[in-house]
């Protein structure tokens, strides 16, 4: 595992553990957000594996694709997407704020999505 990839692994994974975290105390935004982070920096360790030199977005289904990445994965970067925004901005759902709009299922799901990518840049680092 070259140093770059393995940074965004280990990157990853701190997030993830503060994903968790946030669940412990309820935050359901949070757990969300994070967990769209976590996906994204296992993407985006698996293509600096992969000698990708540069990775622009901060779409994890649009890194997914660009890395021939689908099936169960590219459904769960649908569904994580919808928090990179949305989960931060006061103003970006209809009828309230991010803090009280989320609730306890959706952070267990992206939790649960968020094990996905992390088990496939584990697998994918290792094999290279």
């Amino acid at each position: 595992m070259d140093n770059r990839s393995s940074l965004w692994l280990k990157q990853a994974q701190g997030e993830n553990k503060w994903a968790k975290d946030a669940f412990g105390s309820g935050n359901w935004a949070l757990v969300c957000f994070l967990c769209q982070q976590t996906s994204e920096k296992a993407l985006k360790a698996i293509a600096f594996s992969m000698g990708v030199t540069q990775v622009r977005s901060h779409s994890t289904f649009e890194i997914a694709e660009s890395l021939g990445i689908n099936g169960e994965l590219a459904d769960a970067s649908r569904i994580l997407d919808q928090y990179y925004m949305t989960t931060r901005y006061p103003d970006a759902l209809p009828g309230g704020v991010p803090c009280e709009m989320f609730v306890k299922s959706q952070a267990e799901e992206a939790l649960r999505l968020a094990e996905l990518f992390l088990l496939r840049a584990r697998a994918e680092l290792d094999d290279g």
